[in-house]
């Protein structure tokens, strides 16, 4: 799938799950559903020249290159639903007991975010490399500074890692047989569909957001705010 798609399905999935997300108040809620969407980018962290391997320059890029190579390329190690969940989320877990390791991961899900959605952000400062620190570090400090400490990320980044994987289940690349591709380099695929079709743009991205609108309305405190006004709209008609 598209960059923003898989955002969107992670943002979607994020939104969905906050009745059971171990978070509180609407900054943690905000921030939970922004760091699965960040994270639903992650798994492309094994292809050079991937949106999340370009987005910091140096930063990401080496890493990137390591990381495809430990995972044995390209829609392998960093796309098993098993494997892929459990590591990203142990280093996660490594990260979320101090301020600035935790506040690394979250910038990373909000410059991911931010990089993915791109088309539907005014100017151009998320696509560059120092515009994109910027908003990705002050994002995540206005809300981990407002938090308590997000011993929720690990949770947060195997969702939005699974997300993707389940993204690209559905394409026609498709994902390694958990574990066993270890042995016998096999995937699953369970359509025909290619990344960047017109099903994937016209339907299946704006059905992504509509269902993270729809979940944030009915999960958060949205609804409180915005009924009376949709009550108001319903008396003029």
């Amino acid at each position: 799938m598209l960059g923003h798609s898989h955002a969107l399905s992670g943002l979607a999935a994020g939104a969905a799950t906050l009745p059971w997300a171990p978070v509180q108040g609407t900054v943690a809620q905000v921030a939970w559903v922004a760091a699965a969407g960040g994270f639903a980018m992650l798994p492309d962290l094994d292809h050079s020249g991937s949106t999340v391997s370009d987005m910091w320059g140096p930063a990401t890029d080496v890493p990137s290159g390591a990381v495809g190579r430990l995972a044995g390329g390209h829609r392998w190690g960093t796309h098993d639903a098993l494997l892929a969940p459990v590591a990203f989320g142990a280093l996660a877990l490594a990260a979320a007991n101090l301020f600035w390791s935790s506040l690394l991961v979250m910038a990373l899900a909000i410059g991911l975010a931010l990089r993915a959605l791109h088309f539907v952000i005014p100017g151009r400062a998320e696509n560059t490399v120092v515009g994109n620190l910027v908003l990705s570090w002050g994002g995540a400090w206005l809300l981990l500074a407002h938090t308590p400490q997000p011993t929720w990320l690990p949770w947060a980044v195997a969702l939005g890692v699974l997300t993707h994987v389940a993204g690209d289940l559905v394409t026609k690349q498709g994902v390694p047989v958990p574990l066993l591709w270890l042995l016998r380099r096999r995937r699953l695929a369970l359509t025909p569909m290619r990344t960047g079709t017109t099903l994937e743009k016209a339907v299946l991205a704006p059905l992504f957001l509509g269902v993270a609108l729809w979940f944030v309305y009915a999960n958060t405190g949205a609804r409180d705010v915005l009924d009376p006004y949709l009550q108001a709209l319903r008396d003029l008609g």
